[in-house]
């Protein structure tokens, strides 16, 4: 009789498996989207001519995160380093649009 007050004692007190496991997810979420946004603030230049780009970037990253067993630990490498990528990439095509001139237009 004992064992079995002390079972429903422990059950009550005990959040389900469920509720545990919907706020560890909802945790992971939230971590993952708040170094998205650190990302997106620390290549604001990137992101005004081009954040389309480095949203997509990001969410490449976020999905690729998602496969691993740890995609808490492995997101915010990986965003970081597409985004460095964008930047490098934006960074190319401004330096290939200031140095070349302008092709003259067919008549």
């Amino acid at each position: 009789m004992k064992t079995t007050t002390q079972t429903n004692e422990n059950l009550v007190a005990r959040p389900s498996f469920t509720k545990t496991c919907l706020a560890s997810c909802q945790k992971l979420l939230a971590q993952i989207e708040k170094v998205k946004d650190a990302i997106l603030a620390e290549f604001r230049e990137t992101r005004e001519t081009h954040e389309q780009l480095l949203r997509l970037a990001l969410n490449e990253a976020e999905a690729l995160a998602w496969q691993t067993a740890y995609p808490h630990l492995v997101f915010p490498m990986l965003a970081t380093e597409k985004a460095q990528a964008v930047a490098a990439w934006e960074a190319r095509q401004q330096s290939i649009r200031g140095t070349r001139a302008p092709l003259p237009l067919a008549a």
